[in-house]
């Protein structure tokens, strides 16, 4: 804030307001992040306002204001603040898929820590909503279990995630992401 206020006085009410409403609008999508930790049922829409509060909404802001205080025309930073949502949703739902399915030397983090905490991932919410009746009552089974071995957990979930066919379910939201920001 302190840095920002030193810009020039003609844009820094809008830089100032931007950046205001992007820091509520972080705590908003954190604080349904952190709703989500006991709910079952939070649904593809819910996940994907969270992460754009919580992820997307920071990357669009700085866009937006280095498009601000270049001067650009309104139309185009509004474009680069889409531009920053939908790559941060892309990311977001990369950084889920990767927590399953990446190699955690590239990665840079073990893997199946959304899954030993279950997290309402993407992945999750689309794996509840697609299983079949067995499917379902083993990921339930997961979720509710209180004691296990951790390696089991991740092994269980992926090989049903795999079952369901969320690895390309997840890939093809990314794309769609990625896409539409392009």
């Amino acid at each position: 804030y302190q840095y920002m206020a030193k810009g020039e006085s003609v844009r820094i009410k809008e830089v100032m307001d931007l950046f205001t409403e992007t820091a509520l609008e972080i705590g908003e999508g954190q604080q349904y992040d952190m709703d989500f930790e006991t709910r079952n049922d939070v649904t593809e829409d819910e996940y994907i306002e969270m992460i754009r509060l919580k992820t997307s909404v920071l990357l669009a802001c700085a866009l937006k204001i280095g498009a601000v205080m270049a001067d650009a025309p309104a139309e185009d930073a509004e474009a680069l603040y889409k531009y920053g949502e939908c790559v941060g949703l892309a990311f977001q739902l990369q950084d889920d898929y990767l927590d399953v399915y990446g190699d955690p030397a590239v990665f840079g983090k073990k893997t199946g820590g959304d899954i030993l905490c279950n997290k309402k991932t993407y992945m999750l919410i689309k794996a509840l909503e697609r299983a079949d009746k067995a499917q379902l009552s083993e990921l339930n089974d997961w979720l509710a279990a209180e004691s296990f071995s951790p390696e089991e957990k991740i092994a269980a979930v992926t090989a049903l995630y795999n079952q369901i066919g969320i690895k390309a379910i997840c890939e093809n939201k990314m794309r769609e992401y990625y896409t539409r920001a392009m």
